[in-house]
């Protein structure tokens, strides 16, 4: 029976439909399609390896905000406060139309930072069809869901361990290995790039891209050798490891 605070499992759970869409979005759009990057139309942000860069970023903050969704759906799930059956479906699908319309609004219209499809004739069409199709229609058919109410809260132990495995899947995916033989490595700012060119060439790593200060490069190298990058002053190197998919090789190539 629920005590305090009945309404903390509804926004929770609104929280991790937000995430999802999140997720939805990136790995549709970003990874699959490749149709834009988080910052395809900022100036300056154009290269490949700052692109995808920050692509990892906004895959590790919507697997931060998953995290709170659950941890917060956990607690009140202890209290027996979490939404069940329609009621929590309908709020996840709230918080997954929250998030395109949030994209929306604020990247594509008001920041400009991207668009659905940048190279698109018609990029508001574009916009205005997938924010109807993902956006609109999800929040429609979620506060329909979540007014009729149906179970009382519970605990929801198996739908949450669900939604923890949907949410754990959907990050697996973006942040998986490469396929490819070509790897992005972070280096931290400050560090002398004559020293990360020896490194480099200690590793026996080719250089195929590189930033202008080497902070961020695209190398050839052994895949079994990835990992000694790390070693070598690298912050974050796609292909070995978290977050790897997130700065995999994209098919945009040296051409971004």
């Amino acid at each position: 029976m629920p005590t305090s605070r009945p309404w903390s499992g509804s926004i929770w759970a609104g929280v991790l439909g937000f995430a999802l869409g999140g997720f939805f979005d990136g790995i549709l759009l970003h990874q699959i399609l490749q149709w834009h990057h988080l910052l395809s139309l900022v100036p300056g942000a154009g290269d490949m390896g700052r692109q995808v860069l920050w692509d990892g970023l906004f895959h590790a903050l919507m697997y931060g905000l998953a995290a709170l969704g659950l941890w917060g759906m956990w607690r009140a799930g202890r209290r027996g406060a979490m939404p069940t059956g329609a009621r929590l479906g309908g709020l996840l699908l709230l918080g997954f139309g929250g998030w395109h319309l949030v994209d929306s609004v604020l990247s594509h219209w008001m920041l400009g930072i991207h668009r659905i499809r940048v190279d698109a004739a018609y990029p508001l069409a574009w916009d205005l069809l997938w924010l109807g199709v993902f956006g609109l229609a999800p929040m429609a058919l979620g506060w329909a869901l979540a007014r009729r109410g149906g179970a009382p809260p519970g605990r929801g132990g198996p739908m949450l361990a669900a939604l923890a495995l949907l949410a754990v899947g959907l990050g697996g995916w973006a942040l998986r290995p490469a396929e490819t033989p070509l790897t992005v490595a972070v280096f931290g700012p400050g560090q002398d790039p004559r020293r990360i060119e020896a490194d480099l060439a200690a590793l026996g790593a080719r250089i195929v891209w590189a930033g202008p200060d080497l902070d961020v490069v695209v190398v050839d190298i052994d895949p079994a050798r990835r990992w000694n990058l790390y070693g070598r002053g690298a912050w974050v190197v796609g292909g070995a490891g978290l977050p790897a998919g997130c700065l995999g090789w994209s098919r945009d190539g040296l051409s971004a």
